[in-house]
């Protein structure tokens, strides 16, 4: 299997994505993440540019590194200035850094109208730079910005500017489609004549505003490159940079080309995840190979087939990357989504089974009425254990009441009632909440507590509100969407009326079923089971 060296930017090019802002503490976490992944670079950010950078090369110092050279990132020297007179090359090199990337001009037009010089003084100012900083025993890796549009202008001036980057002593010149805008075709022609035209290492650098950043990269890999560059999640400037979360397997499991171990293309999931979380930014489901439904599957058929054959609709299995399959419920269910998701539960249900198809016949009646259950597994798993007659009846509501009151000093003051029968003990508790909602979550905590201390350990994490149909304005059914946690793990439940406190009311007990469901051998009470023949949604 061929290398390919993996040059991972997501700590400078990536921030300069819009809402993406990486504390030093946070770009130190993360760069010990793509060491333990094996990438083979850690673009760390520009040094002469700002504080942080060079705070976090001082202190990247101290990283036990495995995996990973940190690099830094930097210009040519400036129009007419000496690399040596150059501030910018003297703050990489009192970054520490062993290796470095800087980028110049390769396009004509770029030279002569935006650094407005000759293309004679470009070229000088490419050489004298990697010269320089290769004399200081510096690894030099030359960014060819615009290389694609310059080489579509001029030629012959583009393969240039590359040429005296080699002839100056860069180990690799990456060629960046800076504007995003190249298409594979044209990638791989052009790729192909630069590796018949130099001697070291070719790179790849592409952003991603024509949506075919992954499929230029894999392109000029195919065409000679050796060096990608890239971040993770594709965060970058404008659409971003490519996604190395893409990459990575596309070479590795589909091209026969080798990036990283196969142990550490299994944390491919996890590092995305973790990325996105240091990173405060919401992960698409749709992400292709590690988002939550890259491998979700939902009309009945599909699923079928999959139970059969995953690679009926699986382009790999989701393990080889560390993600999940994972069989979505909805009024596009057929048995097989059913019977894969009480395979998931240990549940006894079989294809002859004339429940099963009752079971079926409630989530589609459901759905029709505003629920969905693929975002809130929970209240699914309750209902497919009615259906059964497995889920225990746990408490019962006689009734609750909300008081709202508005005093003078314009503050709003809530207190719920709840009554609720517990092993056929009546029990009444009010509370206190901020807002309806969370004063009924605090009133049946406390109606429960005495006899379910398990509770004290759950907490409602997020509340979510959805309008069904706008048109009927505030007469309209609301779904209400409730994700509850107890530290450790989290679950979602869904209710649905034309009252909003209705359907939280609804969400807010079977988040607490569910959780007593899952914490069975620490309740002591006795409780009653549901019989077999009732399927009515036990909120209602």
């Amino acid at each position: 299997m061929k290398q390919v060296l993996l040059y991972d930017t997501t700590l400078r090019d990536g921030t300069q994505g819009e809402g993406v802002s990486l504390s030093v503490g946070d770009k130190l976490k993360i760069a010990k993440k793509l060491d333990e992944l094996g990438v083979h670079y850690i673009e760390g950010g520009w040094p002469g540019s700002n504080p942080k950078d060079m705070n976090f090369f001082a202190l990247a110092k101290d990283l036990q590194l495995k995996n990973a050279k940190i690099t830094a990132f930097g210009s040519t020297c400036r129009i007419g200035i000496k690399p040596e007179d150059d501030q910018n090359l003297q703050r990489i090199l009192e970054s520490g850094v062993k290796a470095v990337a800087i980028f110049g001009k390769t396009w004509d037009f770029q030279v002569t109208d935006a650094l407005q010089t000759t293309l004679e003084e470009n070229l000088r100012m490419i050489f004298d730079s990697v010269k320089y900083l290769k004399g200081q025993g510096l690894e030099v890796i030359f960014d060819a910005e615009h290389f694609f549009d310059g080489y579509k202008s001029n030629r012959d001036y583009a393969l240039q500017t590359i040429k005296k980057a080699e002839e100056a002593g860069a180990v690799c010149v990456a060629l960046c489609d800076t504007n995003g805008g190249s298409l594979p075709h044209e990638v791989a022609e052009i790729v192909k004549d630069v590796v018949a035209n130099v001697s070291i290492q070719v790179g790849i650098h592409c952003h991603n505003d024509g949506e075919v950043a992954v499929a230029n990269t894999l392109a000029a890999v195919q065409s000679g490159a050796c060096h990608v560059q890239g971040t993770i999640n594709g965060y970058g400037e404008r659409c971003g940079n490519v996604n190395l979360i893409s990459v990575i397997p596309n070479l590795q499991l589909k091209m026969n080309y080798s990036c990283i171990s196969e142990e550490s293309i299994r944390n491919l999931t996890s590092i995305s995840k973790y990325v996105h979380e240091i990173a405060n930014q919401v992960a698409p489901s749709n992400q292709p190979f590690v988002g939550k439904s890259a491998f979700a599957h939902k009309g009945g058929m599909h699923v079928s087939a999959v139970l059969k054959s995953p690679e009926t609709y699986e382009h790999i299995a989701p393990e080889l990357i560390g993600n999940q399959r994972r069989v979505l419920v909805s009024e596009l269910s057929g048995q097989s989504n059913l019977l894969f998701k009480a395979k998931e539960w240990n549940l006894d249900v079989d294809k002859s089974n004339p429940v099963s198809k009752k079971i079926i016949e409630k989530i589609k009646e459901m759905e029709h009425h505003g629920y969905q259950y693929e975002a809130a597994e929970a209240s699914f798993e309750l209902l497919v254990k009615r259906g059964l007659g497995e889920q225990k009846d746990y408490f019962k509501l006689d009734h609750f009441k909300i008081l709202i009151e508005k005093n003078r000093s314009e503050s709003f003051t809530t207190e719920a009632v709840v009554k609720i029968c517990v092993n056929d003990q009546m029990v009444l508790t009010a509370a206190e909440g901020n807002g309806p909602v969370n004063a009924l979550d605090h009133a049946l905590r406390k109606a429960l507590i005495e006899f379910f201390p398990v509770i004290e350990k759950m907490y409602l994490s997020d509340y979510k509100v959805r309008v069904l149909d706008e048109a009927d304005a505030t007469a309209s059914k609301v779904r209400v969407l409730v994700e509850s946690s107890d530290g450790k793990e989290k679950w979602s439940t869904i209710g649905v009326s034309g009252n909003i406190i209705e359907a939280s009311w609804y969400a807010l007990i079977d988040s607490v079923r569910y959780y007593l469901m899952k914490h069975e051998d620490e309740i002591d009470v006795v409780i009653q089971q549901k019989p077999k023949a009732e399927l009515g949604v036990s909120n209602h």
